[in-house]
């Protein structure tokens, strides 16, 4: 099982970026699927969830508006839409796979928002 986040990096505030999650090794299509994201000194959190074919999202107060998450089940892909970012975004993303009380993790990809 593989799931690797890819497309972080460093952006102004207001700024935009796209993250991805390459998915690989179990039945993607039968997922549900989450971001998470962990800034230091802080707890992990979800920001975004989807289901398994897409016909559900949502979002925490403090995403929702300016994030989008969505899915393509062909490519074994989730994405998240990250518009408007504000220095308080600023942290590690991951995306997560759950499924009947399994949970799959990745290895995470930096966001630093910063002028």
């Amino acid at each position: 099982v593989q799931l690797v986040e890819s497309g972080g990096g460093l952006v102004q505030p207001g700024g935009s970026l796209k993250l991805s999650c390459a998915a690989s090794g179990f039945t993607f299509s039968t997922y549900r699927m989450s971001w998470y994201r962990q800034a230091p000194g802080k707890e992990r959190e979800r920001v975004a969830f989807i289901t398994s074919i897409g016909e559900i999202t949502n979002y925490p107060g403090s995403v929702r508006g300016r994030f989008t998450i969505s899915r393509d089940n062909v490519k074994n892909t989730v994405y998240l839409q990250m518009n408007y970012l504000k220095p308080e975004d600023t942290a590690v993303y991951y995306c997560n796979a759950y499924k009947d009380g399994y949970a799959y993790w990745g290895q995470g990809t930096q966001v630093t928002v910063s002028s």
